[in-house]
This record gives C-alpha cells, structure tokens and sequence, in this order.
C-alpha cells in the first residue's frame, strides 16, 4: 500500500532537516576550529575542513535515504523531486508539496543552527552559516557564469547517479551509499567554487540568517540546480532507458 502524502512529505521535511542541520552544521561548528600549544605561540587548525564537510553532507543523505527514503522517495532537495518529475518516478501533482516541505524543513533546520551557533561568546552570524555564494560571496572568488555552469553540471549528474542507483535493474539495497558519496563528491569539487549548493532548499535555509548578500542570491541557487534536475531526469530516461518520457499528472 501506498504512502499518503502527509507521511511522505513529512518524511521530506524531516530528511531535509537533517541535511541541512548535518551538512551546514558541520560547516559552522566544525569545519575550523583553532588551537595553540602548550605556550600559545602556534596555532593550528584542527577542524575537519572542506573534506569533513563534504563526508558531512554525504552522511547525512546516505543515512536519511535509509531512515525514510522508503516512505518519500529521499529526496530532501526540490531539485531531486523535479528530475523525479520529469523522469516519470512522481507525479507532477507531488512536486509542490514535496517543495513545501523540503524548504520548511530546512528552514528549521536554518533557525536551529542560528540559535545553537548565538550560544558562543562573540559568534555572529552574518557571513558564517555557511550560505552558497558567486563573486564575491563564493569561497574561492568564482564568477557567476563559473557558478552557474557547476551548479548545473553537478546536480544533473547527481540526478543521474540517483535515478541510475533506484532504478529497478541496478543492484536492491545500495542505492544509499551510491547517493551519498555523489554527494560527497560534488562537495570535494565545489565547496571552493559555490560554497555547493545542487539543493535549493539546503540554500534557503541559511541564506536569510548568514545576510551578506546571500539572499540576494538566492535566485541562482535555485535556478541552477533545477535546471541541472531537470536535465538529469530527462538525459536518464532518453540514454539509459527503454520508457518514453512522459510525465504523470
């Protein structure tokens, strides 16, 4: 029997969450933590950096998709519902509730980091809860085509990998570990360049509290990766299956 749609959107609302507060979290907390030696002199970063980051993200998918992936899909990204889409995997009539519920999960996962990180002496959250940026808001300074062109690039394959490992031919069982280490993947390759979006809803869920010109270009991150979708759901079904492309209502 067929989940109803509360379960299944509750179910996306609580796996965006915790990407959200896993992912954006490890940035925050633990990403760079300074220390010296026993006379203060040197200090060093013992943090886990853009590498414990990106397992981070990865993590907190691989474990969502298992916990509840089977009653939603695992989504957790309105990106990843729209390549479903197109691919025929959910009906289209799904799509907006899916998004509802992605976005307010990590929306409150966005408020949870923002009052757990006010807890430190000196923290200020403006420019430090880890929001996607181009120019000068991306880490490494790339431009926005630059970001444009990765965002796109990296979320249609991510759908690729998604569709490829929950496909009814490919081996039952690890479609998880697939999709998580995508998504490890895509954060080694773009943390620098955008900070790594491929999830609109992982975007807006801290732009608003970091500030510093992150709203403001929120649009990209929304853009770009639901083009990357909706170009991954669509290149799946026309190179790697033998269904015609048709979107159910």
């Amino acid at each position: 029997m067929s989940e109803s749609l509360t379960r299944r959107t509750l179910a996306e609302l609580f796996g965006t969450f915790w990407l959200v507060f896993g992912g954006c979290g490890a940035a925050i907390f633990a990403a760079k933590q300074i220390a010296s030696d026993t006379d203060g002199h040197v200090t060093f970063n013992i943090g886990i950096g853009y590498v414990g980051v990106a397992l981070a993200f990865g993590l907190t998918v691989l474990t969502m998709v298992y916990a509840v992936g089977h009653i939603s899909g695992g989504h957790f990204n309105p990106a990843v519902t729209i390549g479903a889409v197109a691919a025929g995997r959910l009906p289209a009539r799904d799509l907006i509730p899916y998004w509802i519920a992605q976005v307010v999960g990590g929306l409150i996962a966005g408020l949870a980091l923002w009052f757990i990180a006010g807890g430190r002496s000196g923290f200020t959250a403006t420019g430090n809860m880890a929001a996607n940026g181009f120019g000068d808001h991306s880490p490494g300074g790339y431009s926005l085509v630059a970001v444009l062109v990765a965002e796109i690039i990296l979320t249609a394959f991510f759908l690729i990998v998604i569709l490829g490992a929950t496909d009814k031919r490919a081996p039952a069982g690890f479609a998880g570990i697939a999709i998580g280490f995508t998504l490890t993947l895509i954060h080694l390759i773009s943390i620098p360049i955008s900070n790594t979006s491929v999830n609109p809803a992982r975007s807006t869920g801290v732009a608003f509290f970091n500030g510093n010109g992150a709203p403001g270009q929120l649009w990209m991150f929304w853009l770009a990766p639901l083009v990357g979708g909706l170009i991954g759901g669509i290149l799946y079904v026309l190179l790697f299956t033998d269904e015609k492309l048709k979107v159910e209502s």
